[in-house]
């Protein structure tokens, strides 16, 4: 894989600290660097995994336990909700404490969470089991990132990362949709949690052996000179810093980050069920943007903020975000609208539904191996601009013809479901590698939190917004648009 060439930007003539150049390495370590970023991927997946995963066997929960179309909304959203609102203060814990730390103690969380879940007598035990994957989830997202930086120190070694982990969370919905299906059919809802039981009891054994610990005393990612708490060396004439140590960790930002995204979050979620002008709506929506606006004025006025007013004025960082909360809203709409579709307009089975979406993971996994070298070749910037016009083309071709039962799967869905997931996986490598450009090492944490944020929040916005606008198809067709003025926008960026 080539290198990306805007992985990180320097000034000319600059050269790279000695920490950060390409090792040169043992085999061993090179070793132990592909398994700590498989690691570190497949535990990615699984988190992008576990929130699909109930999207098909939903209906059999709610017969099982008897639920209402509310209480089904709010199981399904539960897990996102705590994702969401949590992902900035774990970007912090990260970058505070250390990327390996916080990612023990959120696979801790996350799997203990997942264990409980199929053990759940009723709706209530599974409802806070939820909750809590969804909180070790918030910690997990931004400390792999956190760890990533860690791993892949050279500014090219991390754009090349970077171009890879892009297409990840899409992968992981995709098998999401396809597992839950498979392992619902043969056995039961139940059985889709062995998935991230197994997957955190393996990261757990794995990540001391794979991933690079930090520094006795400091964060996994070390803050500039001079932001740390000082050491007096007795005898020594000198004092060390102590990265990371006298930093804050911004508990009312933290606070009403949470609230404000949480809060606004279920407000929207609350729309599949309830019209835009009721209570159960606009008072967690209004409430939530009023928190919202109240962190936004509190970080202006912290001198050690949640989220640096600054780390969002970099308008490439910006449009990167902008692409991965788009193209994973589309992916996700396309997901429900299409299992909704084949299930109660087609009368497909659960199973038959899964196996709709193959040739999605097919086509997914072609493109997401053709990323990197294009991005090195191309930019991140146009790779990600032609993925959106790509999926576009995806989406317009399903608002045409997939929601026609008299269409054959052949012509109907297929031609859409290859496009859709080629584009899409251009668009998150590109996208990934523009968030995360430029990133120093002390604020790994916070990008990771910012980004996977973006991920979460552009499916419940977008979702939220185009369910307005009518019927299915218009919605996909008003998401193809919105796709194609990104791009237009963002491959004009280098």
């Amino acid at each position: 894989m080539h290198a990306a060439r805007t992985a990180a930007r320097k000034p000319e003539g600059a050269r790279e600290p000695e920490e950060a150049r390409e090792p040169e390495g043992t085999t061993d370590r090179g070793h132990r660097t592909r398994g700590g970023f498989l690691l570190l991927g497949g535990v990615q997946m699984t988190l992008i995994f576990t929130l699909a995963a109930l999207a098909v066997p939903l209906p059999r929960i709610g017969a099982e336990f008897r639920l209402d179309r509310a209480d089904l909304i709010l199981l399904s959203a539960a897990y996102g909700l705590t994702f969401a609102g949590l992902l900035l203060l774990g970007g912090r814990l990260a970058d505070r404490f250390g990327g390996r730390r916080t990612l023990t103690a959120g696979l801790v969380v996350f799997g203990a969470a997942s264990a409980a879940a199929p053990l759940a007598p009723g709706y209530e035990a599974l409802l806070a089991a939820r909750f809590g994957q969804g909180v070790g989830a918030a910690l997990v997202a931004p400390a792999a990132m956190a760890v990533l930086r860690a791993l892949f120190p050279a500014p090219a070694a991390y754009g090349r990362a970077m171009a890879t982990w892009g297409g990840l969370s899409v992968l992981g919905a995709t098998a999401g949709n396809l597992l839950s299906g498979v392992i619902s059919a043969a056995s039961s809802w139940r059985g889709t949690f062995a998935v991230p039981v197994a997957v955190t009891l393996a990261a757990l054994f794995l990540a001391p052996r794979l991933l690079p610990a930090p520094p006795p005393g400091t964060g996994q990612a070390l803050d500039p000179p001079g932001t740390g708490r000082t050491l007096d060396l007795p005898g020594a004439g000198r004092t060390l810093d102590l990265p990371g140590a006298g930093r804050t960790l911004d508990l009312p930002g933290a606070l009403l980050a949470t609230a404000g995204i949480t809060l606004a979050s279920f407000g929207l979620v609350l729309t599949d069920a309830h019209p835009w002008g009721s209570a159960p709506v606009l008072v967690p929506l209004l409430t939530g943007l009023a928190l919202l606006a109240a962190f936004a004025a509190v970080e202006r006025r912290t001198a050690d903020p949640l989220l640096p007013p600054d780390f969002l004025r970099d308008g490439r960082r910006l449009l990167g975000l902008a692409a991965i909360g788009l193209t994973a809203a589309g992916t996700a709409t396309v997901f429900v609208l299409l299992s909704l579709a084949l299930q109660e307009g087609r009368g497909w089975s659960a199973l038959l539904t899964s196996a709709a979406f193959v040739p999605f993971a097919v086509a997914l996994l072609g493109s997401g191996r053709l990323a990197g070298p294009l991005i090195g070749r191309f930019g991140p910037g146009r790779v990600t601009g032609a993925g959106l016009g790509t999926a576009a083309a995806g989406l317009a071709l399903l608002a045409a013809t997939g929601f026609d039962g008299s269409v054959p799967y052949a012509y109907g869905l297929l031609p859409g479901l290859l496009l859709l997931p080629a584009g899409g996986a251009l668009s998150f490598a590109g996208a990934a590698v523009l968030a995360t450009d430029g990133v120093p090492a002390h604020r790994a944490g916070l990008a990771g939190g910012v980004l996977n944020t973006a991920m979460e929040l552009g499916p419940t916005v977008l979702f939220a917004a185009l369910l307005t606008l009518g019927g299915d198809a218009v919605s996909l067709a008003a998401a193809a648009v919105l796709f194609t003025a990104l791009a237009v926008t963002t491959i004009r960026t280098k």
